[in-house]
């Protein structure tokens, strides 16, 4: 435990060392959160309008209520992880930091250790947050993580 949070540290110095000063990092709030989305393929999003979050929201929650989102000052971004053969697999996103009007979105994914029993179920792991609105570029990179 102690070795993965050195290594998160570590991985997190980095990045704000990488992104350069005058960066700003952002707390993301979680909008949604779970392994059940309409969207089965792997993908990235960023939504800067109510128009694309509704068209995004139908094709992945479909008749479940969107949740509410300020677009005058925030955007939303999200991560799918895609199809996945059982319960256990995670997606999250971890951090976003902001610089001259860009974004770059830290996420990690987790899967099922080795030997783990998981419910015999299709999943499709997803997470959206909502973060301050930017004008420029998103940017996704995935975190590993130690096995």
């Amino acid at each position: 435990m102690l070795r993965s949070l050195h290594i998160c540290i570590c991985s997190w110095l980095v990045i704000m060392s990488s992104v350069g000063a005058g960066a700003q990092g952002s707390e993301p709030r979680t909008v949604d959160k779970g392994d059940q989305s309409n969207i089965d393929e792997a993908k990235q999003v960023a939504i800067r309008s109510d128009a694309e979050w509704s068209t995004l929201w139908m094709r992945h929650g479909g008749e479940r209520k969107k949740p509410a989102v300020d677009f005058s000052r925030e955007m939303v971004v999200g991560v799918f992880m895609g199809s996945r053969p059982t319960a256990g697999y995670t997606t999250t996103i971890l951090s976003t930091f902001n610089k001259d009007g860009k974004m770059l979105v830290r996420y990690q994914e987790t899967i099922p250790a080795k030997g783990t029993v998981t419910a015999q179920i299709i999943t499709s792991p997803y997470h959206f947050v909502a973060v301050t609105k930017v004008t420029g570029s998103v940017t996704f990179e995935k975190v590993q993580t130690e096995k």
